[in-house]
């Protein structure tokens, strides 16, 4: 994801809103390209290269997405206090040096699981502080009544590129190897920067950083999330889908590999079944917010997503395949029209100076439980095989919508 930043005259205000708009578009695009082309191949180079064990395997996705339990509050605070274009320029570099290692060692026959794990965990770190930023860039260049709108296209271009750049992914990996693949992330990541780079410096108009220590503007960001009637629910529900999202990062390639015998080729296209589940859900939430309402929209998909991931450790090798990508397609469009609709009601209703803190608060607690999911998938498959690891992830998965439904949005049609 890529950030810019507003500014221009009165007279060209909206063009110029456009055009960063479109430019943050992107650089969005052209990294997530690589991202999804590293979802297939950095799991490979583990299972295939180094021989990782399942719990091995896990650390990956752990590493990644515990930055943001190890930054993920004081992040909003480092968004509001930097250049912001810069900041998100610096990000992009690292984590494409960071990428660039992994292609690098493996040429030279020094490629080891430590080095794989700390790549991994350089570039969550980086993404921590790169996603706060881009949380709080939309809604400064659209109007609230556009933001479900926008939010949709975004997932919509994320989603085509999880379609397609997964199959492009297993592609690679069978002909280039799985290291070697991961180039296509580390360039990913510079075009982003360069097309930032490209952007004029004008006035900042983000809202001024707050007054106060560092810790008693996280503690304003905490105690909105956790004292709003409709966010706190929608954050627990986030957090719960997040958590087995973790579990799957981690199993997937597992499964796929060891338990289905899955040709390396094949890996990423079933894989990209997350990323027709996303186009799915993205097309369909505009739709359902309009004729469903806002909360009702995210109470019956939410449930209907979890149902499906019984199909997953149902499937098999061969034909049995497109039972696991239903399940996929199906709980990922109910993951998506989560997030849209849920974003959308945070970037309305919370006031511009907060929403840095807010959003990240969100994502220490809902993205921080992604590499607990990691972890414990990977103990629980260890001592109990992938299938049987799988078959729990589906138990677990039904608590989240329950978390709506528990709740004041069982009530609502509109999230408010």
């Amino acid at each position: 994801m890529a950030q810019a930043e507003l500014g221009g005259e009165e007279k060209t205000r909206n063009s110029g809103k456009a055009g960063m708009f479109w430019r943050y578009w992107t650089a969005s695009t052209a990294s997530g390209v690589g991202d999804a082309v590293t979802t297939v191949a950095l799991p490979l180079v583990a299972i295939e290269t180094l021989h990782a064990s399942a719990f091995e395997v896990s650390l990956l996705p752990a590493a990644r997405f515990v930055a943001w339990l190890a930054i993920g509050l004081p992040a909003g605070v480092i968004v509001q206090r930097l250049p912001l274009r810069g900041t998100q320029i610096a990000m992009d570099l690292i984590r494409a040096a960071a990428m660039a290692w992994v292609p690098l060692a493996a040429a030279l026959g020094i490629l080891r699981l430590w080095q794989l794990v700390l790549v991994t965990l350089v570039i969550g770190l980086a993404g921590v502080v790169f996603d706060v930023g881009n949380s709080s860039f939309l809604p400064s260049i659209v109007s609230k009544e556009e933001l479900t709108a926008r939010n949709s296209l975004l997932s919509g271009s994320s989603a085509a590129t999880q379609l397609g750049a997964p199959s492009l992914g297993g592609v690679l990996v069978q002909f280039c190897g799985a290291a070697t693949s991961l180039l296509v992330d580390a360039v990913s990541y510079v075009v982003s920067g360069v097309i930032l780079w490209t952007v004029p410096r004008p006035k900042d108009k983000r809202a001024p950083a707050a007054a106060g220590s560092p810790w008693a503007q996280i503690s304003e960001g905490w105690r909105h999330v956790t004292r709003h009637p409709v966010i706190r629910p929608c954050v627990t529900a986030a957090t719960l889908v997040n958590f087995v999202c973790g579990t799957l990062i981690a199993l997937t390639p597992l499964y796929l590999v060891r338990t289905l015998g899955t040709p390396v080729g094949l890996v990423g296209v079933v894989m990209a079944t997350d990323g027709l589940g996303s186009l799915l859900g993205a097309a369909l939430t505009p739709r359902l917010a309009a004729r469903l309402g806002s909360a009702r929209a995210i109470r019956w998909a939410t449930p209907v997503g979890a149902v499906a991931l019984v199909l997953l450790p149902l499937s098999s090798g061969g034909w049995g395949l497109l039972l696991f990508g239903l399940g996929n397609t199906v709980f990922t469009m109910g993951v998506v029209v989560l997030s849209i609709l849920t974003r959308t009601h945070r970037q309305s209703v919370t006031p511009p100076e907060l929403l840095p803190r807010v959003m990240a608060t969100v994502r220490f607690v809902s993205w921080g439980a992604v590499p607990v999911g990691s972890l414990l998938a990977g103990t629980a498959a260890a001592g109990l095989g992938t299938r049987d690891a799988l078959w729990l992830v589906a138990a677990v998965a039904l608590l989240a919508p329950l978390a709506l439904w528990a709740g004041p949005v069982r009530r609502m049609r509109l999230l408010a």
